[in-house]
């Protein structure tokens, strides 16, 4: 019998064991984009002809994560469900309500969508702020994202932390495992991690112990990634640490930094920081009524019986890049009685929420356009 030919299905003549091979290899499950899913079935279906009983432990996600799956209780699970796909369709279909409706307003309502705001923004709207198209749209006000709510109440966030990230490299005295030797890396490590975490604790007592503070009162601190040594039985002479800080704007960062600098130099010679990420600005946004936008928002938010709870932004948003460029940014997002699931395991958003926070959004909208003209802008 006849081979067939490289890479063709020779039908009847080949072995059905090869076909199904065959089949399995034409699934693409290579990194970093794997089909897990078609596998899955693909394997499903195989053992269920062979009358076998199928069990999938999967974990953390009671739904992909991609496939935006809705509960008998109108929950919408997937991954931007509250950070912040919702968002985005919740400003259009307020601009469709407010179009359908006829209105128009004194001043244009412009719509962003910029990328690259979970890794920094620096090739989005720290970039896009600097750019003719941006200072064209002579922006008065801007509303960016914020967080859920458990409670009844809706957070506002009116300014957030300058995050540092910062690398502390040290250098000591190489040598064998076997041996007492002094002056290392490790020991000047020791005392580095232990400067950083026992100020990480104090802060973190003090949230716990006053209750009036919130994340976005107290510096975080955390050590993200740790770097040294090339063999088991070699004494590294250099190791790293990298830190992920996040300070609030009642800080003052050049005391902070210098903090920073005695730990490093507590730990002895050789002991360097190098900034990833150095946030420098600490713009707030007023939130007294006597500012004519902050009125405009809180008087909707009275209007529609809305309790607000302001607050600084525990981590970062494409706002603080708004406010460095000297507009008046809000953090919002309209979503009340919803647990805070960004960036975790069964992100979801219920469907009455996200319906509910498009109104909203159409009444800022108009009265955030209807602001009038401001002596600053002339």
């Amino acid at each position: 019998m006849a081979p067939g030919k490289p890479g063709k299905s020779t039908g009847a003549s080949e072995n059905s064991s090869v076909t199904l091979f065959r089949e399995y290899l034409r699934i693409d499950t290579v990194h970093p984009k794997p089909d897990y899913d078609a596998a899955v079935r693909f394997l499903e279906r195989v053992g269920t002809d062979l009358g076998l009983a199928c069990q999938k432990v999967e974990e953390h996600w009671t739904y992909p994560p991609f496939e935006a799956v809705k509960d008998s209780q109108g929950n919408i699970y997937a991954r931007g469900a509250q950070d912040m796909k919702c968002v985005s369709i919740q400003y259009l279909e307020a601009i469709r309500r407010l179009k359908a409706e006829g209105k128009s307003f004194a001043r244009t309502i412009h719509l962003t969508f910029v990328p690259d705001e979970e890794v920094g923004g620096h090739k989005g709207m720290e970039m896009f702020v600097q750019r003719p198209e941006f200072k064209a749209l002579n922006v008065g006000f801007a509303m960016d994202e914020g967080l859920a709510s458990p409670s009844d109440t809706f957070s506002v966030f009116y300014g957030e932390k300058s995050p540092w990230w910062i690398k502390v490299k040290c250098m000591g005295s190489p040598g064998h495992g076997s041996r007492f030797i002094s002056n290392t890396a490790a020991e000047k490590m020791q005392k580095v991690i232990n400067s950083f975490l026992a100020f990480r604790e104090s802060e973190k007592q003090r949230l716990k112990t006053d209750s009036s503070l919130t994340l976005g009162d107290v510096t975080s601190l955390n050590m993200t990634m740790l770097e040294g040594g090339v063999s088991f039985n070699v004494v590294p002479s250099e190791m790293a640490a990298s830190f992920d800080i996040r300070i609030p704007p009642t800080v003052d960062l050049k005391a902070f930094e210098e903090q920073v600098a005695k730990w490093c130099r507590g730990a002895g010679d050789g002991v360097t920081y190098e900034f990833h990420q150095k946030c420098m600005d600490q713009h707030i946004t007023s939130t007294d009524e006597s500012d004519p936008w902050w009125k405009a928002f809180s008087g909707v938010c009275r209007d529609m019986k809305l309790q607000l709870k302001l607050e600084i932004f525990p981590a970062a948003t494409d706002s603080r890049y708004i406010r460095a460029a000297g507009h008046p940014a809000i953090g919002f997002s309209p979503m009340n009685r919803t647990p805070v699931l960004l960036h975790d395991h069964n992100e979801f958003l219920n469907e009455q929420v996200f319906l509910r926070g498009i109104e909203i959004y159409a009444r800022l909208l108009s009265a955030l356009a209807s602001v009038p003209p401001l002596p600053a802008e002339g």
